[in-house]
């Protein structure tokens, strides 16, 4: 699951209230978007007729041991050089909701003379099901990795020149040659993001870093009912494993997968487990004391605070070695795009420090851009000092675990495993 799948507008703006610098883009951005008419809100409908798990087995898995570079299809090519912008165009972007500050969007429609329209979906198969019923008129789209064989073989995104997209050099240099796109043909990343623990440190008295296997921090009896997982199977099983020492979270191996999904029942036996995706408001409020967390979430976790209760009590935890589940996402340019030029310009606008600032007062995501930092977040009052682990590391990327596609065969015994630690 994506920390964004069955997000609304609606559940966004109930964490605008904060007094912070962050408050204020946010609200600025908001505003300015509506001032400059820069196109309606539209929402994704929420049923889903195709998988992304479908691909045909003839498409290579990539794994960082296994990378691979996707073909360029005579069929499909990339656009020409030195093509001037689009005039009196409407650039149409397709992504997660409530994942991208709509100041940027404001501004990049300044700077180029356009309009932008911005039309949301809640999850990956929603997404690939509407841009191949050929209903969605869009030029820029935001993929997870694990369906890129899926877009390049279907001919949905077309390769990148990368001529327009000079801001890749701000880019983490791994992101020139990502092992799920050799040489970077098709895309350039968007954000990146860790998956952890947060607790509240008022309430728990253990610390994760301190632990033999942080990991294992949610199995305590005296917590219970004060403890939460994400609901998802991948990410419920991996934490499985990773209690019980293993990291490989694309395992195909049943016995592996079911000893997770019986730590997860002993999980749910001894706490009374919560299994929900509001990590961002429970540990805030006090509800959940301890919840398996995405990083993103629990960076804007001081937008969520009761009155008169510091943030510095959250505490957000991610193994130090980087050895735990790390993602990202990235953002192309879609076949037929009816604006190209301005496709390109845009990817390259999104890759610029100074509005990857912008883009994270809003979405609260990391972006992996050089000098996008702990500290730097910190002094521009993004981040408050108690939270710089939810930052995303280079080493993280390099060093961290990946949870990608796996065969369909694998697929189901993770999804066995979870129904049963979810009905246990």
């Amino acid at each position: 699951m994506h920390p964004r799948e069955g997000w609304t507008q609606d559940r966004r703006a109930q964490g605008l209230a904060g007094l912070s610098r962050r408050s204020f883009l946010v609200r600025s951005g908001a505003a300015g978007l509506l001032a400059a008419g820069a196109g309606p809100l539209l929402q994704a409908c929420s049923s889903s007729t195709t998988s992304a798990s479908s691909t045909a087995s003839a498409i290579p898995l990539p794994r960082p041991n296994n990378p691979v570079t996707w073909p360029l299809l005579p069929a499909n090519p990339a656009i020409k050089s030195g093509l001037p912008p689009e005039r009196g165009a409407t650039l149409r972007l397709f992504n997660w909701v409530a994942y991208i500050n709509p100041q940027c969007l404001t501004d990049f429609g300044k700077k180029y003379n356009c309009k932008v329209e911005l039309t949301t979906f809640e999850n990956m198969d929603v997404a690939l099901a509407k841009l191949q019923s050929g209903k969605l008129n869009a030029d820029v789209f935001f993929p997870t990795v694990d369906v890129m064989g899926q877009l390049v073989y279907s001919k949905m995104i077309q390769p990148l020149n990368h001529s327009y997209i000079p801001n890749i050099s701000q880019a983490w240099p791994d992101f020139t040659n990502p092992f799920y796109d050799g040489k970077w043909r098709y895309t350039v990343p968007y954000t990146i993001y860790t998956t952890g623990i947060a607790w509240r440190k008022d309430h728990v008295d253990e610390n994760p870093y301190a632990m033999a296997n942080g990991w294992a921090m949610p199995w305590q009896a005296k917590y219970k009912n004060r403890v939460a997982i994400l609901d998802d199977a991948r990410e419920a099983i991996s934490l499985g494993l990773m209690k019980n020492g293993i990291y490989d979270l694309n395992t195909t191996d049943p016995n592996q997968i079911a000893a997770a999904g019986k730590q997860m029942q002993d999980l749910a036996h001894l706490t009374n487990v919560h299994i929900d995706n509001n990590d961002y408001t429970e540990v805030p409020s006090g509800q959940i004391w301890i919840h398996h967390a995405w990083s993103g979430d629990m960076a804007a976790a001081e937008q969520y605070m009761p009155k008169g209760v510091n943030v510095d009590v959250v505490g957000y935890w991610f193994p130090p070695d980087g050895r735990g589940p790390v993602a990202n996402d990235t953002m192309t340019v879609l076949r037929g795009a009816p604006n190209p030029v301005l496709a390109h310009l845009f990817l390259n606008y999104m890759l610029d420090y100074s509005n990857v600032l912008t883009n994270i007062s809003f979405n609260g995501y990391m972006q992996p851009i050089n000098g996008i930092t702990p500290q730097r977040l910190v002094a521009e009052q993004l981040l408050p000092p108690s939270l710089m682990s939810t930052v995303v590391l280079p080493s993280y990327f390099r060093r961290g675990v990946m949870q990608l596609q796996i065969p369909a065969s694998a697929n189901a015994l993770w999804e066995q495993a979870w129904l049963q630690a979810k009905s246990a």
